[in-house]
This record gives C-alpha cells, structure tokens and sequence, in this order.
C-alpha cells in the first residue's frame, strides 16, 4: 500500500519515467515497489499431434525466448486462453497449472474430450505477471547466516583382564607373584 506524504503545502509535479521533477523533495512520491503486470506473454505453441507435448508458459522458457526479460519475483499471474480470452481457465475445462512460481503449464496428456475443444489437446495460453520493480529499494534484503561447526570428540577408556608375571628367585625356590591392571584411553 503506497505511503501517505507528510502534511505539508503541496507543489504540483510533473512525473517524467518514474522520475520526479518537482522543486520540493517531498512534494512526489510515487508507490516504489508495487507490482507491475506484464502484457500478455505466450512463447510457446501446443503441438495437437503429440500426447506428450504441451504449452509450456513458464519462466524458465519466457527467460529462454527474451532474456532481456526481468522480473525480479512474480507477485501474482494471470492466465488465459489466447483464443477465448473472456473465458476463465475454470470454465475451458482443461487441467492447467497456473503458478505464481513456475507460470503456466499444460501437458496434453491431461487432457479429456469434450469442453470448448473437441480434441484432448492443450488451448493456447497466455500469462500476464505482476513483477516486482527491479530497483535496489525494492529487491530483497539479503539475509545474513551465520553458520557453526563444531567437532565432536570421543574419549573411549577400557581396563584389560590383570596381567599376571612370575619371577623366579633362585636362592631359595619361592617364586613372587605379582597382577595389576592395565589402563588404556584412546581419543577421537
């Protein structure tokens, strides 16, 4: 929703290409980052002989057609058939996708007999999308991530079965006997 100006004695301005000429700062404001809605869009063309065709309004293929063409993020799409433009997709009674984040997409494989066309094919469709200006107020703020990581470390202690020696004492025949434990810690 554009902003209302602050209250202040208004001087008439002329906008000039989305540029305000005016001898006061604050007297223009114009809405900077509502949608604009395209003209009408259609670079591609069912083919009615192949089940496994379509039409295929999307980005991605707009983009291939015109890569001169710029949208920074569709805010919203409108969808037609190009030969009944009053209709709505709803009433053509064709399965068709109309997306805010692909465009439109067809298949005509999908396709039932019966509604406006007599052959299971795709109409010819059309797309008008609402872009936001591609202007830096306007674009998105780029998020800052912060990432961590951190090593994980193990420390694995196991006391091994005692260990029994015997020495021998030659002077008088007894033997000594002694055991301890023995402790070994590995770490990861």
């Amino acid at each position: 929703m554009p902003r209302a100006p602050p209250v202040r004695e208004l001087v008439p301005c002329v906008v000039v290409s989305a540029l305000c000429v005016s001898n006061c700062p604050f007297c223009c404001h114009l809405p900077a980052c509502e949608c604009v809605w395209s003209d009408w869009i259609d670079v591609t063309y069912p083919d009615g002989s192949d089940r496994n065709s379509g039409d295929y309004e999307t980005f991605e293929n707009i983009w291939k057609k015109n890569p001169s063409w710029e949208c920074v993020k569709v805010e919203n799409i409108s969808c037609r058939a190009e030969k009944f433009p009053n209709t709505s997709i709803a009433d053509l009674g064709q399965k068709v996708e109309c997306d805010v984040n692909v465009g439109l997409i067809c298949n005509n494989k999908d396709q039932q007999l019966g509604g406006i066309i007599p052959m299971p094919v795709c109409l010819n469709y059309e797309i008008s999308v609402c872009c936001t200006p591609n202007k830096p107020e306007c674009l998105p703020t780029p998020s800052t991530t912060s990432t961590t990581t951190s090593t994980a470390s193990s420390t694995t202690s196991s006391v091994s079965p005692p260990i029994s020696t015997t020495t021998p004492t030659p002077t008088t025949g007894e033997t000594s006997s002694s055991t301890a434990p023995t402790t070994t810690t590995t770490t990861t």
